[in-house]
């Protein structure tokens, strides 16, 4: 019997862990978190740039609160907290355009202590970057496809559900994002 593919296993320990989270584990609680939370953060840097992690602890409060009300499986969390994760980040967005504020860099981030290979994380953190950059320069209904699709790794139906449109209209949106992008690329390494 052939192994089982590492996206599955990890769907599988996602799910197993939503179960118990779902009934107070909070152990479990943050292996969810830990799975889930790297993309749902890419997701909301292409959607509130650096005001990503502030949307996303939001979020996850809101997540904790409500989690013994969710039912689902792996794929259903993942677009249940694209979902919660999406509409703070438009709360967000209504509240800066309300009220704008400078961006400062706050000391107490510049003081943070490195782990591990400090030139590799700024490697990875400048290709995010670049990548984050390119695809908010999207239509935002691309953009928000694309993240949702590849960042968060939903599927159509999935990402259609926390767009509220339909999955032809989100793979569509999509495809000419990704084919967007693909010619940004190209025109780039001229």
């Amino acid at each position: 019997m052939p192994a089982a593919a590492p996206g599955r296993d990890r769907d599988a320990e996602l799910g197993a862990a939503v179960e118990r989270a779902r009934h107070g584990d909070e152990d479990a609680f943050a292996q969810a978190y830990r799975i889930v939370n790297p993309g749902l953060l890419g997701y909301l840097r292409g959607m509130v740039g650096e005001d990503a992690e502030d949307v996303a602890s939001d979020a996850w409060l809101e997540i904790a609160r409500d989690l013994g009300r969710f039912r689902g499986d792996s794929a259903g969390f993942r677009g249940w907290t694209a979902t919660i994760a999406r509409h703070r980040a438009l709360d967000h967005l209504r509240r800066v355009r309300s009220r704008p504020r400078p961006g400062v860099i706050e000391q107490d981030v510049l003081d943070l202590p490195t782990s591990g290979d400090t030139a590799g994380e700024a490697l990875d953190a400048l290709s995010t970057e670049r990548a984050l950059a390119l695809i908010a320069g999207l239509p935002r209904d691309q953009a928000e496809a694309v993240l949702l699709r590849v960042v968060v790794g939903l599927d159509g139906p999935t990402s259609a559900r926390v767009l509220g449109k339909r999955p032809g209209a989100v793979r569509s949106a999509a495809h000419r994002g990704l084919k967007r992008l693909e010619r940004q690329l190209r025109e780039r390494g001229r």
